[in-house]
């Protein structure tokens, strides 16, 4: 079965050397970076083409030979590049955060007959999984909690914060206006908003801000209180909000000295160098879910809790680790035919069907990533 991933960069990599560990495929990697694919075929034999991903041609061109597509490209390209799959007639697990409404495509999907599995990172991916398997369980949902971060494993000044998957997503997340769910009605609030505090045994206090992380939960679960929230070391969020509300985040070019410069494009060029993981630097990924409403005896609230963090062994980043095991898992659930339904698929419904579930728990158990619940028979007992 021949996999083709889209993107090289940390996850994509993660990815392509889990998958290529599977005798079953045949893995290949289409990335403009000519040092990326190198490196994956000089280190691990996995076949590599230099293309540039925001051609829709190229994308047709790259995924032409594919079973199985996995789209890891950065946000701002992530629906070009589904759509352009989609036509192809391929399925593809898809983990690019990107802003435009996924069910755009399900028509298109639903006519090429492809299952498009959208999110299928750690959050959204498996926050969205666990909140449609809670719901499932519940009489009815009341409210949803999620609470997500990848932070380093040591604070350093200024930022105490290194990325875990593309920067400019990064970015996007404290720019993009973030949806919740009250009293039914869907609002939308400024991202970095919101700010509580939340302790975490081993980690410490970690400050939580609003993000458009619900995604596709504001269509598909029928809760009347729904918020999402990341997390980082408390700060972050003051300073983040500050270069924003100053500009420089800002896309609109302004003129220096006659020069057309965007401001975000040299916030970009100075703070990326800072956030950067460099050898050595390991990171955790933390999660935490909280779904309440009525169970079959009652109130109750399921919860899920998750602490990764970087593997030594094979020096992959805790959030490469969630996030692009979570996308493989999903390879093989599709290779495997646990799902055959066509259209825009969310993880949301994998976790309303109890097999898929316990596939992608029990897939991402062997990785050693392992979610906890104390209410939830599928998932690990809490410790």
């Amino acid at each position: 079965m021949n996999i083709v991933i889209l993107g090289a960069g940390r996850v994509g990599r993660a990815m392509a050397i889990d998958l290529a560990k599977d005798t079953r495929f045949h893995v290949a990697v289409a990335d403009r970076d000519a040092r990326s694919l190198d490196a994956l075929r000089a280190e691990h034999g996995i076949a590599g083409e230099r293309i540039d991903l925001s051609e829709a041609s190229a994308v047709r061109k790259a995924v032409a030979k594919a079973d199985i597509v996995v789209s890891a490209v950065p946000g701002f390209l992530g629906f070009r590049t589904l759509e352009a799959v989609v036509e192809s007639g391929k399925n593809v697990v898809d983990i690019a955060f990107f802003p435009e409404d996924p069910f755009a495509l399900d028509e298109l999907a639903q006519s090429k007959k492809v299952i498009a599995l959208i999110d299928c990172g750690v959050a959204p991916g498996m926050s969205n999984l666990l909140v449609g398997r809670a719901a499932a369980q519940l009489e009815r949902t009341d409210r949803v909690r999620i609470y997500v971060g990848g932070l380093p494993a040591v604070r350093r000044w200024p930022y105490e914060y290194q990325a875990g998957f593309s920067p400019v997503d990064v970015i996007e997340e404290y720019t993009r206006p973030s949806r919740v769910v009250r009293n039914r009605q869907t609002e939308v609030v400024p991202a970095l908003s919101e700010i509580e505090h939340i302790d975490f045994p081993d980690v410490g206090t970690l400050e939580a801000f609003v993000t458009d992380g619900l995604r596709t939960l504001v269509r598909t679960i029928d809760a009347p209180d729904m918020v999402e929230k990341t997390m980082r070391y408390p700060g972050h969020a003051e300073r983040m909000r500050m270069l924003r509300e100053t500009g420089f985040f800002s896309e609109t070019p302004m003129d220096i000295n006659g020069v057309s410069v965007r401001p975000i494009d040299v916030s970009t060029r100075l703070l990326f160098p800072m956030w950067q993981m460099h050898e050595g630097d390991e990171d955790v990924t933390i999660m935490r879910i909280l779904v309440g409403g009525a169970g079959k005896k009652g109130p109750q609230e399921i919860a899920y809790d998750l602490v990764d963090r970087f593997d030594r062994g094979t020096a992959t980043s805790a959030m490469a680790r969630t996030t692009g095991y979570t996308a493989t898992t999903a390879v093989r659930l599709l290779a495997d035919g646990l799902w055959t339904e066509s259209g825009v698929v969310p993880p949301e419904r994998l976790g309303q069907n109890p097999t898929c579930t316990k596939y992608m728990l029990s897939g991402l158990r062997e990785h050693g990533i392992v979610y906890r619940s104390s209410e939830d028979p599928l998932a690990a007992p809490q410790e």
